[in-house]
């Protein structure tokens, strides 16, 4: 009788196990705590990230002060009843300015309401800017000369028209990047996922920079997502993503021109997260006081953008009350200007109302266009 031997299977040695495949999602995932180079106080911290040039942090800081007296001063011409609506960005200075100075000006901005600082940032001239926010039926600058989408409304669109463009610029061999601002409420909007997949799916050099002010007009970011912070969101679809404090201007400046150089080196989309605040109401419409206390408001007003990029640029010696106050007094002087100009009154013919509805005028169209008609021409009777 014979006994059949059975080889005894031994685990293989440490030396010769199988290395871990390294983990696919690590590049891709945003540092735990929001990158930060500034303390509130402004004072420097230590970090990997290079540093912007010291004249492009004077100039930033120049149009943050003219960009928030703009803010004011539109904030005011819509209680005088010039403006239909203003949706202020006081708070998000570091964000505004930050994008546009990340860019070149051949590079293309896709803007949602709360942009009007960026774009008058971008050297739109304030009254173009303001003239879809005064009732007007389109934008007062052209989209194509300043390479800059008319301000998005509906939430998310943008983010579609984005990934668009960028995709097909890069399919014509230009390097232009698209930059995509976004609200936190736009991320739990279809538009927002399409145009992120469809620019990671064709490495479509976009950035999509969301501004997380906390608030979609009064829900809180608590009621919108349960991810650690939206740039989690960047994984899901294979995309790099990095998350700021919005309310440092030198890491704002500095995340922002590291993810546009990944988008023009053809390395496809990026997603930046900017941790900020928004200081006034959702718009002028809105009754903040509602949703959220006023003790919130001034723990964010401790950490200011303007006064933290102030003071460290104060100890860089390449500001001083000299150099602040000539800023200030430009400022003033950009505000009167378009308080003056936003006195005069465009003339309008109510019945363009009724241009451009549909290529070729519908009857109802027609008979409503008469009505008007017929209304304003009686008015001018009565007058006389």
């Amino acid at each position: 009788m014979t006994t059949t031997s059975r080889a005894v299977r031994r685990a293989p040695s440490p030396s010769r196990r199988a290395a871990t495949p390294p983990d696919p999602a690590r590049e891709l995932l945003p540092s735990a705590e929001p990158v930060r180079m500034l303390d509130p106080t402004g004072t420097p911290l230590r970090t990997t990230l290079t540093e912007p040039d010291l004249d492009q942090l004077r100039e930033m800081y120049r149009r943050m002060v003219v960009g928030r007296r703009f803010d004011a001063q539109s904030t005011a011409l819509t209680k005088q009843g010039k403006l239909a609506v203003y949706p202020s960005s006081r708070g998000q200075e570091a964000c505004q300015v930050g994008a546009v100075l990340a860019l070149r000006d051949t590079d293309w901005v896709f803007p949602t309401y709360r942009e009007s600082m960026a774009l008058v940032s971008r050297g739109i001239d304030p009254v173009e800017v303001l003239t879809l926010l005064r009732g007007d039926w389109h934008c007062g600058y052209d989209p194509a000369v300043r390479h800059t989408a008319p301000q998005c409304t509906p939430l998310g669109t943008q983010c579609v028209h984005a990934a668009g463009l960028a995709y097909g610029e890069a399919y014509q061999g230009r390097d232009t990047v698209a930059l995509a601002f976004v609200g936190d409420g736009a991320t739990s909007e279809g538009d927002f996922h399409e145009g992120v997949n469809f620019a990671a799916v064709f490495k479509a050099p976009v950035v999509f920079f969301v501004q997380n002010n906390k608030y979609a007009i009064s829900v809180p970011i608590s009621r919108q997502t349960a991810a650690p912070s939206l740039a989690y969101k960047g994984v899901g679809y294979g995309v790099p993503a990095e998350q700021v404090d919005g309310n440092d201007p030198v890491a704002v400046l500095a995340v922002l021109t590291r993810a546009v150089a990944h988008a023009r080196a053809g390395n496809g989309p990026y997603l930046v997260e900017a941790h900020t605040y928004r200081m006034e109401p959702h718009t002028n419409a809105d009754d903040a006081t509602r949703y959220r206390d006023g003790a919130e408001v001034e723990a964010w007003r401790d950490r200011d953008p303007i006064a933290r990029l102030e003071t460290y640029l104060r100890t860089r010696e390449v500001l001083d009350d000299e150099a602040v106050a000539a800023i200030a007094a430009e400022a003033e002087a950009y505000a009167a200007d378009l308080r003056t100009r936003m006195h005069d009154r465009p003339a309008v013919d109510p019945l363009s109302l009724f241009d451009h509805v549909y290529a070729e005028p519908t009857p109802q169209l027609r008979e409503q266009r008469e009505q008007v008609r017929a209304e304003l021409a009686a008015d001018r009777e009565g007058e006389h």
